[in-house]
């Protein structure tokens, strides 16, 4: 029999084979134009429809409160690194709770603009949880406290917000964005690359608060000016109209699903199933104690590097594809992003169970 095959690859990440055939049905003939959607013109009634129903099905999945705006924008996460001091950093510093390489590099690019301050840090256990600090450790002149809320490379989550008085919080929710129910009005700002739950690579959601627009330093690059979008409404530029048009799709569908609150349940239910199996095994490691781990990626060791390479082939033939570690921790990485399955799961979990017998 042919062997299945499910892809956990921490991004770009699989899609809805639901969403993937519609996207191919329509691929040459978009609602009958009789033209792909990848053809048409973004300054078209035909593409304006689509961005439109992308946000407002956006909106309706997250309640998003009307003084927010929803921005679809070109550049990932690492653009909003600079986009984000350039256009928040009023008084000219920010706060940051270092949890990883992605927060790492949002600090390098803000130092640039202003004055960065961290509040804690988990760097020291190679950052195996998430740090806690008190409201008084944050400068309330701070512009912003930046979070990154899920840390793909190491496995970790912030579970609980913390509280940061008058600071407006700014969070990277590139790994976790429709995984689970966030409200919006705790954040100023919030961004995500679309790669992981929301649809293809080439595509950034930035959901920020009006009262944060129109402050932008004077040398900040127009096409990095949150105004100049919040203006044209995503469309000061060619957008990334294709990756628009499929997380139209991907929204769409989480609705169908039963919206965010569907996928949560889900999404609690797949990681639970696999961390309860790494637990009790004395063969598999995992590397995040209970309260700090993630939910969108499962991050594990075997006895050795070697039997974790192994375990990376082996289960590639077997059809549990891109389950190898980041380079920087290595080890085995399980992501479990809304398209992943629940049978998924346990078919990794019997191939987990296969290898061990083998080794």
């Amino acid at each position: 029999m042919k062997k299945p095959v499910f892809n956990f690859s921490p991004g770009p990440a699989m899609l809805p084979a639901e969403v993937m055939l519609q996207a191919q049905n329509e691929f040459l003939n978009f609602q009958g134009t009789g033209m792909s959607i990848m053809e048409v013109s973004h300054r078209s009634a035909i593409f304006q429809q689509v961005i439109d129903k992308a946000e407002a099905d956006l909106r309706k999945l997250m309640s998003i409160p009307s003084d927010y705006k929803v921005l679809f924008l070109q550049g990932g996460a690492s653009t909003q690194f600079a986009m984000i001091p350039l256009n928040l950093m009023r008084k000219g510093k920010a706060v940051f709770l270092d949890t990883g390489a992605w927060s790492q590099k949002a600090i390098a690019e803000a130092s640039k603009y202003g004055q960065t301050h961290i509040v804690a840090s988990s760097k020291d256990s190679n950052f195996s949880y998430v740090p806690s600090f008190e409201k008084e450790e944050i400068d309330q002149e701070a512009d912003y406290l930046h979070l990154t809320q899920n840390n793909t490379i190491f496995g970790t989550r912030i579970h609980s917000l913390p509280v940061s008085g008058k600071v407006p919080l700014v969070s990277d929710m590139s790994s976790m964005l429709l995984s689970e129910e966030v409200r919006v009005e705790d954040y100023g700002l919030i961004y995500a690359g679309a790669q992981k739950n929301i649809g293809p690579s080439g595509l950034t959601i930035v959901i920020l608060r009006e009262d944060l627009i129109g402050y932008a330093q004077y040398s900040c690059p127009k096409m990095l000016n949150y105004q100049t979008h919040v203006d044209k409404a995503s469309m000061f530029n060619t957008p990334p109209t294709f990756p628009i048009y499929m997380t139209g799709l991907v929204f769409a569908w989480t609705l169908k699903e039963g919206g965010v609150k569907a996928m949560e349940e889900k999404n609690m239910a797949k990681s639970s199933l696999l961390y309860e199996y790494l637990d009790q095994s004395d063969f598999y490691r995992p590397d995040i104690a209970s309260p700090h781990r993630s939910r969108m990626n499962v991050c594990f060791h075997t006895p050795s590097p070697e039997l974790d390479i192994a375990l990376a082939k082996f289960a590639d033939e077997e059809g549990c594809k891109f389950i190898k570690g980041h380079r920087s921790v290595g080890g085995i990485r399980a992501s479990l992003y809304n398209a992943m399955s629940i049978e998924g799961v346990a078919y990794l979990i019997e191939i987990l169970k296969q290898f061990k017998r083998r080794a």
